[in-house]
């Protein structure tokens, strides 16, 4: 049995020929700079390859999977990729659901559940009339279960005789129509539209209160409206200021004669059927309407959603199942409850179940308590202890959903696996790192070879095995610089990594003292908050700091960044529970840059979001071949007609549609991938086409645009931020969460102007980045607080904590056990706070990150 695999002559993207052996059965850590090429060996060269050479073994077809530019790769063994991509992104997903919890739940519910009568309100225990047939395992699948279930059962309630249904597992699941809240269908959320944008309640309707109505619209709406009131026995008066009218009045504006928010007031009344009776449909329904008739209208959409904000429903509270589902309980408990409570919480109530449940209700839930206890215990163990079932998945990091998956791969008991991670403590405070580092250990353990691309310090010193790409990033890139344990990459000189091993690189901080001016939040109770106030100071960089599921996000971003945008631009949904926020008189406005996607479409990329492709096809316009042949700007876009190929509409690919099969991508056939017309490639500038320039990494174009000011500057900006490996062309739908928030910070930074008094809000900037990366990014905020602006970053980061002017860590746990304010000061001061998790990793490596 060979004990490595070894990969011969790799050379996918920068890849320079690379030959590398990777022992088998070993925690191998795969690192380098950010762009030198980790991703490109371990998951398009190693993993694509494995996945390849399986099928094939399989008999299966594998036309559509291309062999990766390699030689050879021998040793190969079965692969499993765990990156950070959200194969799910479905707002039904949650994690009780995504990890099969909430259904383990829905079946004890349903089985040993108690709950009120409807008649006499007295308490009904469950009926233990399970047949053998029924008996619930661990191989059971839910359609089988689901049948097991009939709604025409009924049995007397025991203490008034009324015939009551059987609950199944069908009416805790808020995907059903059995459970699921019939006012929000099971989302928990309701849109509406935000009045403020709509309507100025100062103004009469014939004064122009509402914002989209010309004097045309006045003039047709106002009679409908009174024939409206007319019907329904009172007045309206279209000379009344908004803000003045009573209720009814209000509702039959805004929401029409058909909606049920009006015909509660009339349930008698039969609503009309025309407009010249007083057929109204509303401001808000309207927009609501015409809101989901256009699902498919993207840029439709994204206007109206400047109009609507999501608020949580008012009938389930955002639980998402309907009242009865609601009112079952085992042991004192509801299904909702017990999806609001954390992981660690839910492990409690699971352990002590069995101690307290008749015998009859033990017998029969002992096996789904049993699976239940392993699968929350996975959880914890991995590091998402502090998450709830009920926590949507879309709405987590690529970490969090990555580790997710890993706990359910522990449980799974393979061996001889080739496992292929993606930096997994993306997200993790560093005082849980060690239990990531433990659960991969385990996998390893079990017979199997674990590698993972990764950055963490701490996780490559706990490695058997180190590979470090490099030296530098694109083109500088794609050697293997040194390979051995992590005591030897320390001891090579051009290995980047090692430097930081062995703390060479340290960060020289010159702290900034609070002036005074700062902006309070008072009574933040958001999520797990505790009522706390927090004063953030500003023009200091200012790190947001605690273990996951501390509170960070629900102060930063559901209550100060949500607040600010209803503040200062009236928009956006709204913020988290809190008292007030005081001191906006201090800043002039607020920008956030978070980890969400820039652009819905493929056709967008770095380069155009931050706008630098404008000034190139400029730099490219403005050559004498392109004047010669009449070409302008517009001639050198793909996503405008003139200069890119018609055949793709400027793709360069077009889509295959293979009917039951996955739709798949070919290079068009016209122009060959180069997604213009010959005449325009045919304009070079310095010898690059434009097609040749979106092949190009960042610092390659920074190079060739030496001589073009206005293209340089907006390059520079996207080196400066870390992400000078990146190519010009490359889709932005495949950027992970922290390059696509460097991408914002680049576009904000080109057009930043004015006198400062700017507060930026930034969600985990490191992600993704090398340490010696992040030092760059450290750089680039730094100069954002020298310019007179306010920097506030939620952070893992022991660098960028270190270089914080002021910390405010949050805590001291997760969950019901964080939210409160642990401290706040310096990181000097931070670090002899008894109670700060932060503190205490902070403290460990002072010495290595400040000199």
């Amino acid at each position: 049995m060979q004990d490595w695999i070894t990969i011969k002559g790799a050379r996918l993207n920068n890849l320079k020929n690379v030959t590398i052996q990777i022992p088998k059965n070993k925690l191998v850590i795969l690192t380098g700079l950010s762009g030198s090429g980790k991703s490109s060996l371990a998951f398009d060269t190693l993993h694509k390859e494995c996945v390849r050479q399986y099928m094939e073994s399989m008999g299966m077809v594998t036309d559509f999977v291309s062999k990766p530019e390699v030689d050879a790769i021998e040793g190969l063994t079965p692969s499993i990729s765990v990156d950070q991509h959200l194969t799910n992104r479905s707002p039904r997903s949650t994690v009780g659901t995504a990890t099969e919890i909430f259904t383990y739940l829905r079946v004890l519910f349903a089985r040993v559940g108690h709950r009120p009568c409807p008649v006499c309100h007295q308490d009904i225990p469950p009926a233990y009339n399970i047949s053998e047939d029924e008996e619930w395992s661990a191989e059971s699948s839910e359609s089988e279960l689901e049948q097991t279930f009939d709604d025409s059962v009924t049995y007397p309630c025991p203490h008034c005789g009324t015939p009551v249904p059987e609950m199944g597992m069908a009416h805790f699941s808020f995907n059903k129509p059995a459970g699921a809240c019939p006012t929000c269908s099971g989302l928990g959320e309701i849109l509406d539209a935000n009045l403020d944008l709509l309507l100025d309640a100062n103004l009469s309707i014939l004064d122009g209160s509402i914002k989209g109505w010309d004097h045309h619209y006045i003039a047709h709406y106002t009679p409908v409206l009174q024939a409206a009131a007319e019907r329904y026995g009172f007045t309206f008066d279209p000379r009344v200021a908004v803000g003045d009218l009573s209720d009814v009045q209000r509702d039959l504006l805004l929401y029409g004669v058909h909606s049920p928010r009006f015909r509660q007031h009339f349930p008698d009344v039969v609503p009309p059927e025309n407009v010249s009776e007083g057929r109204f449909e509303g401001i808000v329904t309207n927009i609501l309407r015409r809101y989901t008739e256009r699902a498919h209208d993207l840029n439709y959409r994204e206007k109206m959603e400047k109009l609507l904000f999501k608020r949580t429903c008012p009938d389930c509270d955002g639980t998402r199942l309907r009242l009865e589902s609601r009112q079952v309980t085992v042991n004192g408990r509801s299904i909702t409850e017990l999806s609001q409570v954390s992981l660690v919480d839910l492990a409690e109530w699971i352990a002590g179940l069995t101690d307290v449940l008749p015998i009859e209700a033990q017998i029969i839930c002992e096996p789904i308590v049993a699976d239940l206890r392993e699968r929350t215990r996975r959880l914890v163990d991995i590091g998402v202890g502090y998450l709830t079932l009920e926590r949507a998945m879309p709405s987590l990091s690529g970490g969090e959903a990555q580790r997710l998956r890993l706990a359910s791969l522990l449980g799974s008991g393979l061996t001889g696996v080739l496992y292929v991670l993606d930096e997994p403590t993306i997200g993790l405070h560093p005082r849980d790192t060690e239990r990531l580092i433990v659960a991969l250990s385990r996998l390893r353990d079990l017979g199997n070879t674990v590698l993972v691309v990764e950055h963490d310090l701490d996780m490559i010193r706990a490695a058997d095995y180190v590979i470090d790409i490099g030296p530098g990033a694109g083109k500088n890139g794609g050697r293997v610089v040194a390979a051995g344990t992590p005591d030897e990459i320390a001891q090579i000189p051009e290995s980047v990594t090692g430097a930081f091993l062995t703390n060479h690189k340290r960060l020289s901080v010159e702290r900034r003292s609070v002036n005074g001016r700062r902006l309070t939040i008072h009574g933040a109770r958001a999520h797990n908050l505790r009522d706390i106030t927090v004063h953030l100071p500003l023009g200091v960089l200012v790190a947001v700091t605690g273990v996951s599921g501390s509170g960070k996000s629900s102060l930063i971003l559901d209550i100060l960044n949500r607040a600010a945008q209803r503040h200062f631009y009236g928009a956006g949904d709204p913020p988290g529970e809190h008292t007030a926020i005081t001191g906006w008189n201090h800043i002039n406005k607020v920008i956030t840059i978070d980890q969400t996607a820039i652009v819905r479409t493929t056709r967008s990329n770095a380069a155009t979001y931050t706008d630098a492709f404008t000034t190139i096809r400029q730099v490219f316009a403005a050559t004498p071949q392109a004047c010669g042949a009449g070409l302008t700007a517009a001639h050198f876009s793909f996503n405008a007609s003139g200069g890119r190929c018609e055949r793709c509409q400027g793709a360069g690919t077009l889509t295959i549609n293979m009917h039951f099969l996955p739709d798949v991508e070919v290079r068009c056939p016209v122009c060959r991938g180069k997604r213009f017309k010959p005449e325009v490639l045919k304009v070079l500038y310095r010898g690059s086409s434009i097609a040749d320039v979106l092949d190009l990494t960042v610092e390659e174009a920074l190079e060739l645009f030496q001589d073009a000011p206005s293209a340089l500057a907006r390059l520079q900006l996207m080196v400066d931020v870390g992400l000078g490996y990146l190519k010009l062309g490359q889709p932005a739908t495949t950027l992970s969460g922290g390059e696509a928030q460097r991408v914002k910070l680049a576009k904000e930074l080109s057009r930043r102007g004015g006198n400062g008094h700017t507060l930026y809000l930034l969600d985990e900037p490191t992600t993704g980045l090398h340490p010696a990366d992040t030092l760059h990014l450290l750089d680039v905020l730094q100069r954002l607080v020298d310019s007179n602006n306010t920097v506030v970053v939620i952070e893992h980061n022991l660098d960028v904590i270190a270089a914080a002017d002021w910390i405010i860590d949050l805590g001291p746990e997760g969950g019901k056990d964080g939210g409160f304010l642990v401290a706040e000061g310096t990181p000097e001061q931070i670090v002899h706070e008894e109670r700060s998790r932060t503190g205490a990793v902070l403290a460990d490596r002072f010495a290595s990150v400040i000199s």
